[in-house]
């Protein structure tokens, strides 16, 4: 079933699996909806199947059965198709440390085929608007990391994607830093109305900006929801501080049992 069949739904999975080797399942037969303009976190320690099911929704792997669909485009069929309308920003961003921030989008404009003219009139405004335009010609190896993971999130924006995929973008960066990112990060939502799936093991931080979340673990969807629905069913007090923290750990400790 193609996501084009359900309304307002931009990411639609039908038990999409994955297991390597013969007996490895790093993700089991998820079935999951990501609609039009919503974020969404797919929350769950290292290790739980995060990862891999984003590299398969980006077609950069194959599942071993079940199909992904990104706007109807099925991810392991059509791949260019999906990469023209998603942007990924990875745990890891890479950049020249010796080029500027200016000069790396103005890379990937070129790999993008991106005509010279008014590029970086579009450069300093996703500079300006990722709050990096101060250091736009300041080699990238002076940045901190979480100024690097504002430049990728400019660099994502370049192709003006509908759906954007983030994952663990706030690991390792400073309060101050999470801070800035969160912000941008919802601009993007709620502002432009892009799709966004966040893979995370920050619970508390995306407690503050998603609209619904799905915890996994080992692989598997173990809840879906929005917060209050969760809490709810968990027995949760919803006036928690760390609200998303305890009803992760009341259905991992219901998996354990």
């Amino acid at each position: 079933m193609s996501a084009k069949n359900k309304k307002d739904v931009l990411i639609h999975t039908d038990d999409l699996t994955k297991i390597y080797g013969k007996t490895t399942v790093a993700v089991s037969r998820l079935n999951l909806d990501v609609r039009e303009g919503e974020i969404f976190g797919l929350l769950g320690p290292n290790g739980a199947g995060k990862t891999t099911t984003i590299r398969m929704l980006l077609g950069m792997t194959e599942p071993t059965s079940g199909k992904a669909f990104i706007d109807g485009h099925d991810c392991t069929r059509e791949p260019i198709k999906v990469k023209r309308i998603t942007g990924y920003l990875p745990d890891n961003v890479g950049f020249y440390g010796d080029m500027t921030g200016r000069e790396n989008l103005r890379f990937t404009g070129s790999l993008n085929g991106f005509p010279e003219k008014g590029l970086d009139d579009k450069i300093d405004a996703l500079l300006d608007r990722t709050g990096i335009l101060d250091a736009a010609e300041k080699k990238v190896r002076t940045y901190s990391l979480g100024m690097k993971q504002r430049l990728g999130i400019a660099d994502v924006l370049l192709k003006d994607p509908r759906v954007i995929i983030l994952d663990e973008p706030t690991v390792g960066i400073d309060p101050e830093g999470v801070r800035q990112l969160i912000e941008i990060i919802k601009t993007l939502s709620h502002k432009d109305g892009r799709t966004l799936l966040i893979s995370s093991h920050q619970l508390y931080q995306m407690q503050q900006i998603c609209d619904r979340v799905g915890i996994f673990y080992k692989g598997k969807l173990m809840a879906c929801g929005t917060i209050d629905e969760l809490a709810s069913k968990s027995g949760v007090d919803t006036g928690s501080v760390d609200i998303l923290d305890e009803i992760y750990h009341r259905y991992f400790e219901r998996r354990e049992a």
